[in-house]
């Protein structure tokens, strides 16, 4: 006779678990990521990573995706409310030179998003299904080829922004996305 299956009395634990890896991620980078600094971080005991998820990878790869599906969201927002191509243009420029898109933290967890996905097929395969929503949403305003070329300007100026340490130049990103969006119909 079976006993009756044990019901979690923490329904959000498994998400704060997940925002707890972030943070950690985001301190320690993936290779000082720990069992042990993920529960101290969420504030639950060692034994709730064990139970649910099946490796250290596991909540790695899960919080990954939880980040690209929340940052995915917020860009999508974006450009779905433009209801033109100008508009659109201002937005990813919005996107691209301020904190709309990746705030300093999210930077940092993407640059070691981006370093563990060489060596993570989960997480790779999570980068690639982020870009093509990525490239969806463009699509609402721009031809294929533009797509490509503004999306790559999305994730890098900004990147490149977290190395410099200055602001962007708002109007040449803006004149930058334009062209591009203009050239590439």
């Amino acid at each position: 006779m079976g006993g009756a299956r044990r019901v979690a009395n923490d329904p959000l634990r498994k998400q704060r678990i997940l925002d707890a890896t972030l943070n950690v991620i985001a301190q320690h980078g993936v290779h000082g990521t720990t069992h042990r600094r993920i529960a101290g971080e969420a504030g639950v005991p060692l034994g709730s990573l064990t139970y649910h998820f099946d490796s250290l990878g596991d909540i790695i790869e899960q919080a990954f995706a939880r980040m690209a599906e929340s940052m995915s969201e917020r860009y999508h927002a974006a450009l779905t409310a433009a209801p033109d191509q100008a508009a659109a243009c201002a937005a990813v420029t919005d996107l691209i030179c301020g904190e709309e898109y990746a705030t300093p933290r999210e930077l940092t967890l993407l640059h070691e998003m981006y370093a563990y996905a060489n060596h993570n097929g989960t997480v790779a395969e999570t980068l690639r299904q982020w870009l093509r929503r990525s490239r969806a949403s463009l699509a609402r305003h721009f031809s294929e080829r533009a797509c490509r070329a503004v999306d790559a300007l999305i994730e890098g100026w900004p990147m490149h922004q977290a190395w410099e340490g200055e602001p962007l130049d708002r109007d040449l990103v803006r004149e930058t996305v334009t062209a591009v969006a203009e050239r590439l119909r």
